[in-house]
């Protein structure tokens, strides 16, 4: 990425600017490249944790973030993938998995710190392997990095995996109960909190608004994505107690967004490819979920990730005459994103 965001010619200090690369960095787990946005998604971050009576989710996500933004700087690469966020948003998401699944001891916050930094570097290099097919590693660093921590916290007693569930072998499904309607807007809510591992709709809802600050169709398409995967999963008789939860709903909440309004321009066509793409995601999260049983760890962001490489790699043209470029979310590749990051410009510049 070759664009500045940060620099606006007021010369802010040195301090300021790394607060808004961190907040820029959570924003960016839902492709967000605006300060406000990531502010609210950290509120909603602590909102929820400390509802759900897990505060050490909330400052791991601000650690992660803190950790893998300083890398960035410490490494020297383009100090404009940091000023957009893009050295932090993995980061984040390792800050929130670590507390949530393993226990909370010292080793485990140095593991922490190293998956956070280590996320950094293994970004660069996963998207100078996926440049030839034009398309972007997304969250799956993050997810490849966690993976290694949570099943060495196996066979290592300083990382206990005090919060993941033993390993088995696949049974049959939760029972499928009806759910009322209250139940449903609750998993509705917490399928886009889910994002963060976040088990709260409270926190969804600020999610939704954060996201709306930035772009008004991310927050429509993230609201239509767990709406969408919240059906899908009834329909299909999953586990209703994991859908009350959200669990099938925050890989579909990023492909909808991925899919329909950042790789391609939001317009009927994409709408379709979305839609296809979000349901598909749903039956990616339960074949995953199925596979990693035995292993005892969770999927993490791997269904979006899967789903979304398997809809951008054949380059549909569906808003324009040459083939795409999804090797990132640059201006230079996606004009259509030129007037909402500009719009996001204009609000930070006014605080």
């Amino acid at each position: 990425m070759t664009q500045t965001i940060v620099d606006d010619g007021r010369g802010e200090n040195r301090s300021s600017d790394f607060i808004k690369v961190m907040l820029r960095g959570t924003g960016q787990v839902m492709f967000q490249n605006n300060v406000w946005t990531g502010l609210l998604f950290l509120c909603g971050i602590f909102w929820g944790a400390y509802e759900t009576h897990t505060p050490i989710v909330s400052w791991g996500a601000l650690v992660g973030v803190l950790v893998s933004s300083l890398t960035g700087y410490i490494l020297g690469y383009p100090r404009s993938d940091g000023e957009q966020g893009l050295w932090g948003f993995n980061g984040v998401l390792v800050g929130c998995a670590f507390p949530t699944f393993m226990g909370n001891t010292v080793q485990m916050w140095v593991a922490l710190v190293i998956c956070s930094a280590l996320t950094v570097w293994v970004r660069s290099g996963m998207n100078k392997v996926m440049a030839p097919w034009k398309v972007n590693s997304f969250t799956f660093p993050f997810v490849f990095c966690t993976w290694i921590f949570l099943l060495a916290a196996r066979a290592m007693h300083g990382i206990p995996p005090e919060y993941m569930p033993d390993p088995a072998m696949p049974d049959a499904a939760g029972s499928a109960v009806s759910m009322s309607f209250a139940d449903m807007v609750a998993g509705w809510l917490r399928g886009i909190s889910q994002v963060f591992l976040i088990d709260s709709w409270w926190t969804g809802l600020l999610f939704l608004i954060g996201l709306a600050v930035s772009s008004r169709w991310a927050a429509l398409w993230a609201a239509i994505g767990s709406a969408v995967a919240l059906a899908v999963a009834l329909l299909f008789g999953a586990s209703s107690s994991e859908v009350a939860h959200g669990l099938y709903g925050f890989s579909p909440v990023l492909t909808a967004i991925a899919l329909a309004t950042v790789f391609y321009r939001p317009n009927v066509r994409s709408a379709v490819w979305a839609l296809v793409g979000i349901v598909v995601t749903v039956f990616v999260q339960a074949a995953m979920n199925v596979a990693f049983e035995p292993l005892g760890i969770a999927t993490l962001t791997a269904p979006f990730c899967i789903t979304t490489w398997l809809f951008l790699l054949p380059l549909m043209k569906l808003d324009a005459a040459d083939k795409p470029d999804h090797s990132d979310w640059d201006l230079k590749h996606k004009p259509h994103l030129g007037k909402i990051q500009a719009k996001s410009k204009d609000v930070e510049s006014k605080r």
